[in-house]
């Protein structure tokens, strides 16, 4: 199989759990719920993304001809020497770590990729919108539920809730089978507006404790 990437890069985690961890970013191109183009959005299932995921020509992006090709690409991005080696197995402390996403990544994740990558020391994350089953062998599951099709994928390690959505609520998923629940502000220019969403967050996970306070760091703190 062939993948199309639309950028590939190394940075820290800026969300969710794993946030602030060393992290090499494998931004698969397309999206099932919106084409990425401005003139769809507003008939687009997620109106509210915002990750330029159209086409192959970001930093380190483009077509990939196998999975190995791919790993390799990935496993380049990671720093060499004593800061980068890998830690004993069984811990996940300094252990090369590979998050996919996108768009959506489940269009083309699959276990042969998973396979490479795993076999050149890499535990594996995927960031999905749920909408697709993910690949059996990936490592870690964080879901972004959105408006639109059917969330398939119920299991995993976290689910990040964009809020506040005016078509879905956080209560829909609580019973879910995931280790943590977080609620992320809904990202706008609108500086007043995304000021009350973020304190409609902070509000929400003092009255339903189950859930925690995801803030996107990497903006914060001007990382990619």
């Amino acid at each position: 199989m062939s993948y199309s990437v639309k950028e590939l890069f190394f940075t820290l985690q800026g969300e969710g759990a794993q946030a602030g961890r060393a992290s090499v970013f494998c931004r698969f191109a397309g999206c099932n719920l919106w084409s990425g183009l401005e003139r769809d959005r507003d008939t687009a299932d997620c109106q509210f993304c915002d990750t330029d995921f159209v086409g192959t020509d970001g930093v380190n992006g483009g077509k990939f001809k196998s999975a190995s090709e791919l790993a390799d690409k990935i496993c380049a991005q990671w720093p060499k020497g004593p800061e980068g080696s890998q830690e004993p197995e069984g811990s996940r402390a300094g252990r090369p770590y590979v998050v996919f996403t996108g768009g959506e990544p489940c269009l083309q994740l699959d276990n042969e990729l998973l396979r490479e990558i795993k076999s050149r020391g890499f535990e594996t994350a995927v960031e999905t919108n749920g909408t697709l089953n993910v690949p059996s062998e990936i490592d870690w599951v964080c879901v972004s539920p959105k408006p639109g099709p059917q969330m398939k994928q119920k299991t995993g390690s976290e689910i990040k809730f964009v809020f506040p959505q005016s078509n879905l609520k956080p209560e829909t998923y609580a019973d879910l089978d995931f280790e943590h629940f977080f609620l992320q502000p809904m990202d706008v220019a609108d500086t007043e507006l995304a000021q009350a969403n973020l304190q409609a967050c902070i509000d929400y996970c003092l009255k339903n404790p189950k859930w925690r306070l995801s803030l996107q760091t990497h903006k914060l703190t001007g990382l990619p």
